[in-house]
């Protein structure tokens, strides 16, 4: 009698995108080709990783945060994904990169843990659920790419919550999404606590000057 085997973990798709990357340079495109024209939300989850760990990869943050970026807006407008040319054909350290994705792995095997398909399916069966989702990822990039790259979890927060979109919608899991609605909102919180901050500090030492 055969058996049907059991599809691979969200974990394991990603570590064999990771094992697959070449020896030298990489590109988006390339990055494209391995998860495949369907493999957006996986792809999602593969470029956030880097975001999740203290890392210095020149370009990598611009490209990837543009990536996820433009696959939320594709998922939004329900279009294919149309990456700009320079963006898709940015050459990349594979090297570097493979070793901080690696790192970041850790993050999905503490988050697959507690992630369970098909619960609270109201928040990921419905359409208006799918844009509001598809939104949030779209909101998450743009979090991400905020000027606040030199700030502790500055990159964290909405690193987390893409992942934790990502999982979820992934595996039809509310619950998860959920979770990534609410550090999106944790994110813009934090964020206008160090523009409000930001401005106190600067209007204290006006103040100083002119006083």
């Amino acid at each position: 009698m055969m058996t049907t085997a059991a599809p691979a973990s969200l974990g394991d798709q990603l570590q064999q995108a990771i094992d697959g990357l070449p020896p030298d340079q990489i590109s988006l495109d390339a990055l494209l080709d391995q998860v495949g024209p369907q493999g957006l939300l996986l792809l999602t989850a593969l470029l956030t990783l880097v975001f999740l760990i203290p890392v210095s990869i020149p370009g990598v943050s611009t490209v990837f945060g543009a990536g996820i970026l433009l696959v939320g807006v594709s998922r939004l407008l329900r279009r294919p994904l149309w990456l700009p040319t320079r963006l898709r054909q940015r050459q990349l350290p594979a090297d570097k990169l493979r070793n901080a994705l690696g790192r970041g792995m850790v993050w999905v095997a503490r988050l697959q843990k507690v992630s369970r398909p098909h619960r609270l399916p109201v928040l990921v069966d419905s359409r208006i659920a799918e844009t509001l989702n598809d939104a949030a990822l779209v909101l998450g990039a743009v979090l991400l790419m905020a000027p606040f790259g030199f700030v502790p979890f500055s990159n964290t927060i909405p690193g987390l919550a893409l992942l934790l979109l990502a999982i979820g919608l992934m595996q039809r899991d509310g619950v998860a999404v959920l979770l990534g609605h609410l550090l999106n909102g944790a994110s813009i919180v934090y964020f206008g606590m160090l523009i409000g901050g930001g401005g106190l500090a600067v209007r204290e030492v006006w103040d100083r000057i002119v006083g």
